[in-house]
């Protein structure tokens, strides 16, 4: 079974969007899977682990 994904909006610019989706065409992902991935290698920069068996927050 797939994880469970929290959906959520989020603004860009359009140069960001476009840079995004131009990254994502590159590495044959869709531009969802490319944020994510961006988010993820951004984390570990800053020596942060998401982790995974966390339980779903209620957004409180």
């Amino acid at each position: 079974m797939a994880r469970p994904r929290k959906p959520f909006l989020m603004r860009a610019s359009p140069g960001v969007m476009a840079a995004v989706e131009r990254l994502a065409a590159a590495e044959l992902r869709s531009v969802n899977a490319q944020v994510e991935c961006l988010l993820r290698e951004a984390l570990a920069r800053r020596g942060i682990s998401p982790s995974e068996d966390l339980p779903p927050t209620d957004g409180a």
